[in-house]
C-alpha cells in the first residue's frame, strides 16, 4: 500500500445532522490508504448559528481556512426564509472559490434506468455570481427583486478553470449552457466570453447548448456530454439532475476551487432526520476526499481509493438508500468493506488517469472590458405606484416637460403598458419609467433634476443608468418596446 512522502494539513468541517458521519468515514479511508495528513478539527454552521454568529462561521474556522487552503467539509444546515446567510454561501464567497465542480459517472452495483450508457460528465458551475449573490430587495410589500450579477471576469475565470480541469482529465468535449436566448446581457456574456475562449483550445470540441434543452438532453442522451460549464443557478439545477442519472445525491461528490483556497464536500445536504441511526451513505464524502487527494496531488491514492469504492459497490455491498432496508449494511459497516478493498478495483471499472489540474491565474484587474466612448443617454426609475398605466404614462410625460429628457415608455414586469400596446396585463404596483436625451448626451446634474421633479410626483423605488458603449446600448428593451 502507497505511503505518502509529506504531510498535507487540511481543515476539517464535521458539519451538521449526518456530516459527522460521512466525514468520518472519508477521513478513516484517506487514513487508511496512507496519505499523511493534519486534520485541524473546526465548526461551521447550525451551532455556531445557534450561537448568535450570523454567518455560521467563526474566526477560528477562518483563520484555519487561511492557514491550510484545503478543506473537507460536511454539509451544512442553511437556515430557511430568515436573515443569515448561508454558512456554504459564505465560505465560497470568503475565500472565492469561484467554480464548483460537480463529476458524475455510472458506478458498479448502483443500479439506474440509464445503467449500461456509459455516463461519465462533470458540471463545472460559477459558484460566487449570478442570483447566488443574494442580493435582494422588497421593493414593495408586494414585489420582490434578486439582481443577477454575472461578470466578464467571472465568466473568463470558469470557462478557463473548465477547460484546464478537461485537460487534465483527458476530456474532448465541453458544452456551455445558458439561457442566453432570453438573458441577453447576463447569461449572454457566459455564451460570449465561452465563444472567444475555445478557439485556444482546438483539440476540444466546444459547443454552445440553451438551458433547457440542455437539462432535456440529459435525460434523454446524457452519455453526449463530458463537460457542461454553466452559471450558478443553472449549475445548481444540472448538477443535481446529473446525480440523479447515476444514482442519487449519495453518490455525487463535489469540489469549491479557487485561487487560494479548495473547499471539498458531499453534494447532498445535512439530513437531520438520518443523524446518528448508521445509515447514511458516505460515498459522496468519499469521493469528494478523492477530488481533495488529487487537488493536493495525491494521485496514486485517490485512484486507489476510487478503486475501492466501485470494488465494493461491485460487490454488493450497498447502503439503504440503494437497496433499501433488506440487504443494506450501515455506515459503519460500508466503510470498513472499502478499506477492506483497498488495492481492489472493479472489473470493467478503471478510475480516470487524471493529473493535477494547472489552475489558471485569473487577471488581477477589476473590469477587463474598456470601451473607447461611454455615454450617458438616459435613466430608468422604478417607482411604486397603483395608478393606471394611462395616468402615470401622462404624469411622466408632464414632469419631463422642459428637462434634458423625454419620456419613452412605461413597463410592469417587463412590458410596457404605455403608450398603450395589445398586451393584456394584470400590473403589480412597482413600474418602471424609460427617460431618454432629447438630443445630446445627458449629465448627472440632468438626472438629479429630473429625480427631484419625479420625486413631488411618485415614489421612487430604484434608478439605472442607460448608457451606450461605444455605440452599443448596454440595456434591454422592454416587451413591446419600439
Amino acid at each position: 500500500m502507497r505511503v505518502s512522502n509529506s504531510t498535507t494539513t487540511v481543515t476539517l468541517l464535521a458539519g451538521d445532522g449526518v456530516g459527522p458521519e460521512v466525514t468520518e468515514a472519508a477521513r478513516r479511508i484517506v487514513d487508511a490508504a496512507g496519505v499523511k495528513i493534519t486534520w485541524e478539527e473546526h465548526e461551521a454552521g447550525a451551532e455556531v448559528f445557534k450561537k448568535g454568529l450570523a454567518t455560521g462561521v467563526p474566526d477560528d474556522t477562518i483563520d484555519s481556512i487561511e492557514r491550510t487552503r484545503v478543506v473537507l467539509k460536511g454539509p451544512l444546515e442553511t437556515p430557511v426564509g430568515f436573515g443569515e446567510k448561508s454558512a456554504n454561501v459564505t465560505l465560497r464567497k470568503l475565500f472565492e472559490t469561484y467554480a464548483n465542480v460537480r463529476p458524475v459517472r455510472e458506478m458498479p452495483g448502483v443500479p439506474t434506468p440509464y445503467s449500461g450508457r456509459g455516463i461519465d460528465l462533470v458540471v463545472v458551475r460559477e459558484n460566487v455570481e449570478d442570483l447566488y449573490a443574494g442580493i435582494e430587495h422588497m421593493e414593495t410589500p408586494d414585489v420582490a427583486q434578486t439582481l443577477k450579477l454575472i461578470s466578464r471576469k467571472g465568466c473568463e475565470k470558469i470557462v478557463r478553470l473548465a477547460y484546464a480541469l478537461a485537460e487534465a482529465e483527458g476530456r474532448t468535449n465541453v458544452a456551455c449552457a445558458t439561457k442566453a436566448n432570453i438573458m441577453k446581457m447576463s447569461e449572454g456574456l457566459m455564451k460570449r466570453t465561452f465563444e472567444e475562449i475555445a478557439p485556444e483550445h482546438p483539440e476540444i470540441d466546444s459547443w454552445h447548448v440553451i438551458v433547457d434543452n440542455c437539462a432535456h438532453q440529459l435525460v434523454k442522451r446524457p452519455e453526449q456530454f463530458e463537460m457542461i460549464i454553466t452559471t450558478n443557478m443553472n449549475g445548481d439545477i444540472l448538477s443535481d439532475l446529473t446525480s440523479a442519472l447515476v444514482g442519487g445525491l449519495g453518490f455525487a461528490p463535489s469540489a469549491n476551487l479557487g485561487t487560494e483556497v479548495a473547499i471539498f464536500e458531499a453534494v447532498h445536504g445535512s439530513a437531520p432526520k438520518y443523524a446518528g441511526k448508521d445509515s447514511i451513505n458516505p460515498t459522496a464524502m468519499i469521493l469528494s476526499a478523492v477530488l481533495m487527494l488529487r487537488h493536493i496531488g495525491e494521485l496514486e491514492a485517490a485512484s486507489q481509493i476510487e478503486n475501492a469504492v466501485m470494488a465494493t459497490l461491485a460487490d454488493g455491498v450497498r447502503t439503504r438508500d440503494v437497496l433499501g432496508d433488506e440487504g443494506s449494511v450501515g455506515t459503519r459497516a460500508y466503510t470498513e468493506a472499502i478499506i477492506g478493498n483497498l488495492g481492489r478495483s472493479a472489473e470493467a471499472w478503471e478510475a480516470r488517469p487524471v493529473q493535477k489540474i494547472k489552475m489558471p491565474v485569473p487577471n488581477p484587474a477589476a473590469s477587463l472590458v474598456h470601451p473607447d466612448v461611454v455615454e450617458l443617454i438616459g435613466l430608468d426609475v422604478f417607482f411604486q405606484t397603483e395608478e393606471t398605466p394611462a395616468a402615470v404614462g401622462a404624469a411622466a410625460a408632464a414632469l419631463a416637460e422642459g428637462s434634458a429628457f423625454a419620456v419613452k415608455m412605461v413597463e410592469c414586469r417587463g412590458t410596457q403598458v404605455w403608450p398603450a400596446t395589445h398586451a393584456q396585463l394584470d400590473p403589480t404596483d412597482v413600474m418602471r419609467a424609460r427617460f431618454i436625451t432629447r438630443s445630446s448626451v445627458v449629465t448627472d446634474e440632468d438626472i438629479l433634476e429630473l429625480l427631484r421633479r419625479f420625486n413631488e410626483r411618485f415614489s421612487w423605488v430604484h434608478l439605472e443608468k442607460l448608457r451606450t458603449f461605444d455605440g452599443e446600448p448596454s440595456f434591454s428593451r422592454a416587451q413591446g418596446e419600439s
